[in-house]
């Protein structure tokens, strides 16, 4: 079929005008308080409408055409021209000067120089006089002469835009500090917030000038706005397209096929690999890998790829990246920018981003992000303000000079009139040089200059604010229904009078957008809907010339419900391709609304309402909307009703199910909905949906403690999947019933793991593939076998890597268990810099610099308080998962322990243990390790005031740790209750830890808990075995074994120095010190000989409980000296912690002079 290359848009016959304003319509606008016209967006929106009337053809009136162009077509004419409302002034009465050579000001479309010599030009609609420009090579549009031949005749114009950068000093220097800082080798950002028109592009053009100038490289990004639709990425596609012609980045670029369609102009499919048949199934959902991820189906890995390629730029250069109007930012792209700005840490690269602060209204989108990213250390806002009047004025006379100078009459009326908008300024000067009265509100302004040009130019720029986004050449040539030579001629006169400007991608822009909202608010309704009529159109019959994403836009304000339905969907499809799951349910939510208006919606989708709605609910759950998803699904069912499809009803009920267990926690309403779909479905023939139905079922009903019903349909659910040859689904399943049965056989385990590998590895699905080796190594660490636990986590971030999912949810697990094995392991260093590198990935950094947390507690690093409190920040924020509060409470009562602050510890053990309860009452065995860590605290506590005979504080404390023991115990207990003895092997060394320090509490250290505590850790925990050993050192001493003590203080103490574990070294040294062991490498000192009068001073502060805070304030030093004066004197005493180290001086006179 003939693709048509211009598309006519039908009027009533005669000429019209637009923008007129009759004496009423003047007076009812000068009615408006002025205050309503102090915001230009407030003017924009105020704008009333005006009336359509015919254009006179009288004499003195002016002509609507150009005298070349001939007459408007018999019974029609093209789109309505404007005229002029200032009688008897044309365009080619103004006062014209030479253009400079600003890249926006050149000629989108220049033919070849070389038009025919000696040819006469035609005047054109502008006049004859001035120096002609030459139009672009030879073209043809819509089957039109050679463009070569073609000649502009524009006069050229001062550019207001390049006027003097004025009154924006103090901004420009702070804008200029983060490029400073980025030339440095630090990462840093800075988000630019002003009115509409206050000059925010005009500041990022000089900082770009000036970056370039210093040698960086810059990257520019334009957020657009479509409406409610949003194209994802666009940002970011834009700044990254000028990488393609980088010959030493394009190539690299290109091979990483996440990369090569940003490189390209379009980013490219980023989902991983699946199945045949689930690729066309995308709301399938499968059974334990349906759990939403902030970042999930390969959206961490094209973050990630993104950032490596900023990089890498930056690797060479210095990186200046910038990105305007962020208001209009789809949720896809401000992810991105979140994404990059937590990631980037020491890399040379610059981000700012501005934004307009006057539309930042509450419900604005982009709120929540502006308040989470200047929380970020290198982060900034800079406010830009209006400008001073002195500066509008001075701004006002630079670019009048280039005019020949102006009245001060005129500035003061500017001045007063632009209320400190440097557009506002530009473009009032702009209508009062020609010496007539200055309009009252923007609006007028704007379409004053947009009303002095021609009626081809007019006919352009409506064209170019319907369009939105910057607009081709190509599309104004098929929708205008201009002859070649007026098409050029109004582009022409458009650019130069700074109408629109062109970029460097060739397209055409308005010169700031809210030029745009004028010309768009001064259209009718029904114009306004033709235009889209006409675009939509235009873009359905050119498919590679746009979006559907545009279309869809366009189709709905036409009206054109039916083509808005088909071209949501395939936005929709679209965005799901390139990992932009928000976009992708914006658009399929679209659709939805769409349904019941379009009367073969079912036909024109190719499913019926209740699977749109099923897959719209995966699409909200891709993107972690679980809310939102649910209700989708119980609308499905209700859209089904009794009677509908068993098999669809089915596969939603099973999809409710894992909805519902995820958001509202709710087993036994998840419990429900997988039953219900097992009664839907057959059992016989085996069929996928059965087969998936049982699988979901058997995993809610290990959840409820079903465990014979579970393993029914678990069992069912492999035969079945066995059967039809569905080897992903056999796997996945077997992964799921090893990992939901409590007690069952490791070698049964491990040789049911190794066939899902195999199984896994030969369907090709490696998203289970990935998920089988991190359960590989989990039952390997689970079990006490670390160095297995290493090679697995070793082989499957390898595998994940060359697979190209190194992000992916299971391979990220992957890694963090990675960095927890190398902490048991007693690997610190290895530890805790592949925590700190992958705490570098925004998605990674809440779990691994918990893990980096408790490395730096153990060595006792005065960083550890800080990276706490930032931790604990998290926990209320990612109450699901569990894990992170696990190991910041561990962290922080370990912390409290070495302190000394026995109540914060057991506070802190307290909250934790009961919020672990409440979300697991049945497997809480996470309490122990808290329980375990906060005892130490309460034993010193309690010792201490056995030595000080406190009888208060003896009881106290050991009424405390009672209480905590009691706790530790009952969480084995339910646990054991539900799911048998097996407890796994660390769970057996901390309940044995906590034993062992219930025989504190009452005085009487028990060398046999002791030594079970650390035969326990034995199993390859080297950190804490050792720390039971200081223990068992502890009790032999007590016991009057020297040598056994020795033994064991000698033990611990070299595994301390080999870890750098400070706080656990020095109580070791003060053990030996008090006992006078023979401990090789621990030397015994008489500690009253070597406390200097500093840690005198500092030993009299302890005493009256002072912190580390509070000893600095007082003694004039900082926290951290006063941290090193505080652990020189433990270890001089030999004191176990703060109470013990203040009970010792006093024992032996040592505060006495205090």
């Amino acid at each position: 079929m003939a693709v048509p290359s211009r598309i006519t848009i039908s009027l009533p016959r005669g000429p019209v005008a637009l923008g007129h304003a009759g004496p009423a319509a003047v007076a009812a606008r000068r009615a408006v308080p002025r205050w309503r016209w102090s915001n230009p967006l407030r003017a924009l929106v105020s704008l009333e409408r005006v009336r359509l009337r015919p254009l006179r053809t009288a004499a003195g009136a002016g002509s609507a055409r150009s005298p070349d162009a001939g007459p408007a077509p018999s019974g029609r004419t093209s789109l309505p021209y404007l005229t002029s409302t200032r009688r008897g002034r044309g365009p080619d009465d103004l006062p014209l000067q030479q253009p400079g050579t600003r890249r926006g000001a050149r000629l989108p479309a220049r033919a070849a120089a070389a038009a025919q010599p000696g040819r006469a030009q035609p005047p054109g609609p502008l006049g004859p006089a001035a120096p002609a420009f030459a139009l672009s090579a030879p073209r043809r549009v819509g089957g039109g002469p050679e463009l070569s031949q073609v000649r502009a005749t524009i006069p050229p114009v001062s550019r207001w835009d390049e006027g003097p950068l004025v009154g924006r000093a103090e901004e420009l220097g702070r804008l200029l500090a983060h490029v400073e800082r980025a030339a440095g080798g630090r990462s840093t950002a800075a988000l630019l917030a002003g009115d509409a028109g206050v000059g925010k592009t005009r500041l990022l053009d000089e900082l770009s000038r000036r970056a370039a100038e210093r040698g960086m490289r810059v990257l520019t990004g334009h957020c657009v706005d479509l409406g409610d639709v949003g194209l994802p990425y666009l940002p970011f596609v834009d700044l990254l397209r000028p990488v393609a012609s980088d010959p030493e980045l394009a190539p690299r670029a290109r091979e990483n096929p996440v990369l090569a369609g940003f490189v390209a102009g379009r980013p490219g499919p980023v989902v991983p690999v699946r199945l045949p048949d689930e690729a066309q199934d995308i709301s399938r959902p499968l059974p334990n890998r349906a759990a939403p991820q902030p970042l999930d189906d390969g959206r961490l890995q094209l973050f990630e790829s993104v950032a490596g390629l900023l990089c890498e730029i930056a690797s060479s250069v210095p990186l200046l990246v910038v990105l305007e109007d962020l208001h209009w930012a789809d949720r896809s792209s401000r992810d991105l920018l979140r994404y990059l700005l937590a990631r980037f840490s020491d890399e040379p690269i610059a981000v700012v981003a501005s934004y307009r602060a006057d539309e930042m209204h509450r419900r604005h989108p982009l709120r929540p992000l502006l308040a989470e990213l200047v929380r970020l250390p290198h982060v900034e806002r800079i406010d830009v303000a209006p400008l001073p009047d002195a500066a509008v004025g001075e701004l006002v006379r630079g670019l009048a000079a280039e005019t020949g100078g102006i009245a001060e009459n005129v500035v003061d009326d500017v001045v007063s009139r632009a209320e400190g908008n440097a557009f506002y300024a530009e473009e009032l000067l702009a209508a009062g040089l020609h010496g007539e009265a200055l309009p009252l509100a923007l609006a007028d302004v704007l379409m004053a200059r947009v009303e002095q040009r021609s009626p081809a130019a007019q006919q352009v720029l409506r064209i170019a604010a319907v369009a939105g986004r910057r607009v081709r050449h190509e599309w104004v040539a098929a929708l205008g229904e201009l002859s070649p030579a007026e098409l050029e001629q109004a582009l022409a006169e458009a650019v130069h009078h700074h109408l629109l400007v062109v970029s460097d991608d060739g397209r055409y822009r308005f010169r700031h957008a809210l030029l745009r909202e004028a010309v768009l608010a001064d259209l009718l309704p029904g114009e306004r809907v033709r235009l889209h009529a006409a675009i939509a159109a235009y873009l359905a019959a050119e498919p590679g010339v746009g979006t559907a994403a545009e279309r869809a836009h366009h189709a709905r304000e036409s009206n054109d419900l039916p083509g808005a339905f088909s071209a949501s969907l395939e936005a929709a499809q679209a965005a799901c391709a390139v990992g932009a799951p928000a976009e992708q349910l914006q658009h399929l939510e679209a659709a939805l609304s769409l349904w019941q208006a379009v009367p073969d919606a079912a036909e024109r989708s190719g499913r019926d309402h209740a699977a749109l709605l099923l897959e719209t609910a995966g699409a909200a759950r891709a993107v972690g909307e679980l809310h939102r998803a649910v209700a989708l699904l119980r609308s499905a069912l209700e859209v089904l009703g009794p009677e509908a499809d068993p098999v669809l009803s089915a596969r939603v009920h099973y999809t409710l199910a894992q909805a519902m267990v995820r958001v509202e926690d709710v087993a036994g309403a998840a419990y429900r909905e997988s039953s219900a779909a097992m009664a839907l479905v057959p059992a016989e023939p085996p069929s996928e949906v059965r087969t998936w139905a049982a699988a979901t079922h058997a995993r809610m009903g290990y959840m409820v403690g079903a465990f014979e019903e579970a393993e029914a349909a678990a069992a069912e659910a492999l035969a079945a999947a066995d059967a039809l040859g569905l080897d992903a689904a056999w796997s996945d399943i077997a992964v799921t019933q090893m990992r939901s049965l409590p007690g069952a056989d490791p070698a049964r385990v491990k040789a049911r793991l190794d066939e899902a590998w195999a199984r896994a590895r030969r369907s090709g699905d490696v998203d289970v593939e990935i998920r089988v080796l991190f359960n590989l190594a989990t039952v390997a660490f689970e079990a006490g076998r670390i160095a297995e636990a290493l090679d697995w986590t070793t082989t499957g971030t390898r595998r994940a890597r060359d697979l190209g999912i190194e992000w992916s949810y299971y391979a990220a697990e992957l890694r963090h268990l990675h960095v927890t094995a190398l902490y048991v392991a007693g690997e610190w260093d290895t530890s805790l810099a592949e925590a700190d590198m992958l705490a570098r990935v925004p998605e990674m950094a809440a779990h691994v610099r918990t893990d980096g947390l408790l490395v730096l507690v153990g060595r006792g690093d005065p960083s550890a308080r800080a990276r706490l409190e930032w931790a604990r920040s998290l926990v209320p924020k990612l109450g699901a998962h569990v894990l992170l509060d696990l190991l910041t409470s561990a962290s922080h009562v370990d912390l409290a322990a070495w302190e000394g602050d026995a109540r914060d510890a057991v506070d802190v053990a307290r909250q934790a243990s009961e919020r672990l309860r409440r979300r697991w009452p049945e497997d809480h065995l996470g309490v122990l390790r808290i329980i375990g860590t906060a005892l130490a605290a309460v034993g010193d506590a309690a010792a201490t005031g056995r030595r000080d005979d406190d009888a208060h504080a003896v009881e106290r404390w050991t009424s405390a740790g009672a209480e905590l023991v009691g706790m530790a115990r009952s969480a084995v207990e339910v646990y054991r209750e539900h799911y048998g003895d097996t407890i796994g092997v660390e769970g057996l060394a901390w309940l044995a830890r906590v034993e062992a320090e219930a025989s504190r509490l009452e005085g009487a250290s028990s060398v046999e808990l002791w030594s079970a505590s650390a035969e326990a850790f034995a199993f390859g925990h080297v950190y804490e075995e050792a720390r039971s050993r200081w223990r068992l050192a502890e009790a032999l001493l007590a016991a009057g074994d020297r040598a056994g003590a020795a033994e064991q203080a000698a033990a611990a103490h070299e595994v301390a120095v080999r870890l750098g574990a400070r706080p656990l070294r020095e109580a070791v040294e003060a053990l030996v010190r008090r006992g006078r062991l023979d401990v090789g490498g621990v030397r015994v000192v008489d500690p009253a000989a070597v406390l200097t009068p500093r840690e005198q001073s500092v030993l009299a502060l302890l005493a009256q409980g002072r912190t580390n805070r509070q000893i600095g304030s007082e003694l004039y030093i900082s926290e951290k000296t006063a941290s090193v004066h505080v652990s020189n004197i433990l270890a001089k005493l030999g004191a176990n912690g703060r109470t013990e180290a203040v009970a010792i001086a006093a024992a032996r006179g040592l505060l006495a002079a205090s």
